[in-house]
């Protein structure tokens, strides 16, 4: 009997991961999220190419070897913005004056209830990343808004973008809750709303689901 060889295209950064790899992952992790093994293979299918029916065929070693590639960088989301980007050799460079946004920009971005990596992520990037129009040093303009989702595109950028431009909201959003507290510290406020303003600064790293976490467990 042949003996079919494997080849893996194990991932070594989250560059090497496509937008709809990773959702694709996400999904079916809900639906798996207490099954160890099912976890592995959906992981080593959706990152490596690794079809679930030839998991048993790995040697312990490679297997061993794999898993520690991904855990070598799948513990670390926090990843600094990317401000310019170039995709299929345009440039494109994300929202340079957010206080600035078109209003039009500003209505299709808050029109989802969440600001998460889901099925609304990539439109919500291809709002934020436009094509640059004139760019001296790190100063650039980028394309009015003009409506146009490129959401496809977004698609295969990788997930080193993706995590920096949602971990730039995400820091804005723990700086000034962390503004909110220090202002108030010395102020009579209602316990409640003090507690809900510490509860929310920590409660939104973990909101962001990790399958490093369950790669390790």
């Amino acid at each position: 009997m042949a003996v079919k060889e494997l080849e893996l295209k194990v991932p070594t950064s989250y560059g090497d991961i496509t937008l709809k790899q990773w959702i694709e992952l996400q999904n079916e992790l809900e639906a798996y999220k207490d099954d160890a093994d099912a976890i592995t293979a959906l992981m080593l299918y959706h990152l490596c190419g690794l079809e679930p029916k030839y998991l048993k065929s790995i040697a312990v070693d490679d297997y061993a070897l794999v898993k520690t590639e991904l855990e070598s960088f799948l513990g670390n989301t926090d990843l600094p913005i990317q401000r310019i980007i170039k995709i299929d050799g345009i440039e494109y460079g994300f929202e340079p004056n957010l206080s600035q946004m078109s209003y039009g920009a500003y209505a299709d971005i808050t029109q989802y209830k969440d600001l998460t990596i889901d099925k609304n992520w990539a439109k919500i990037m291809s709002i934020l990343y436009r094509p640059i129009k004139h760019k001296k040093g790190e100063m650039y303009s980028i394309e009015a808004y003009d409506g146009e989702m490129r959401e496809e595109m977004f698609l295969k950028v990788g997930m080193d973008i993706h995590f920096g431009a949602l971990f730039f909201f995400v820091n804005l959003l723990m700086d000034l809750l962390k503004g909110i507290l220090k202002s108030t510290m010395e102020k009579d406020i209602h316990p409640n709303i003090k507690q809900i303003l510490e509860r929310s600064g920590q409660l939104i790293p973990h909101s962001l689901t990790s399958p490093a976490e369950i790669l390790q467990k």
